[in-house]
């Protein structure tokens, strides 16, 4: 959806709506996804200003569009959902740039987002069956 409205200018609503036509998804999934649609919609300039601080040496509109994207979701949850673990969206953008992205994306992703977490003070939490400190 975020590629959608990157590539094609249309506004976040309507980019979901012309996704879910196309795909299905769990109920819970497709809440979490819209709603992060919209938030990154809602807050792309302070997302990028997160994303431009911490990637030093890279304008945001020289990143490939899917690492790009992936950031600003990244950037988003750890800006704006304290209730996930970073690191779980930590582990979450790595492997969407993994599956998406090029061979040296889940690398990018990785130390971009890290700096981010660290720039809002975000701290390695505890997740559920796993220790503190590891992703």
């Amino acid at each position: 959806m975020l590629f959608q409205i990157e590539a094609s200018g249309v506004a976040a609503d309507l980019a979901i709506e012309l996704f879910w036509r196309a795909f299905e998804a769990e109920p819970e999934g497709r809440a979490y996804a819209d709603e992060a649609v919209r938030g990154i919609a809602a807050d792309l300039p302070a997302v990028d200003k997160l994303i431009t601080a911490a990637s030093a040496n890279w304008r945001i509109e020289r990143m490939a569009r899917v690492d790009r994207n992936v950031l600003r979701l990244g950037a988003w949850e750890l800006l704006r959902r304290p209730d996930v673990p970073r690191a779980v969206i930590l582990d979450e953008a790595v492997e969407l740039a993994k599956a998406f992205g090029t061979e040296e994306s889940s690398a990018f992703v990785n130390g971009v987002l890290n700096k981010v977490a660290e720039d809002l003070g975000r701290k390695d939490e505890p997740v559920a069956g796993k220790p503190a400190g590891g992703t």
